[in-house]
């Protein structure tokens, strides 16, 4: 029953770090769009951005798999 609700709270927190990964390409896209020029600064913001919301996502993965 404990391991249901730990992939449960899994997909739960999944939800977080995926909104915030479309958040971020959405605004890239938004930036990159209005000025062409701050492609490559830009760029290497939004892959910081989305490798730390991914880290979220990957740490529920792992609490998810320990709390089973």
């Amino acid at each position: 029953m404990q391991g249901n609700i730990a992939i449960l709270g899994y997909g739960l927190s999944a939800i977080g770090p995926g909104v915030g990964i479309g958040l971020i390409f959405a605004a890239y896209i938004n930036g990159v769009a209005r000025n062409p020029e701050t492609r490559s600064m830009l760029q290497s913001i939004a892959i910081l951005g989305f490798a730390l919301a991914e880290a979220l996502a990957i740490f529920g993965l792992v609490l998810a798999f320990v709390f089973r």
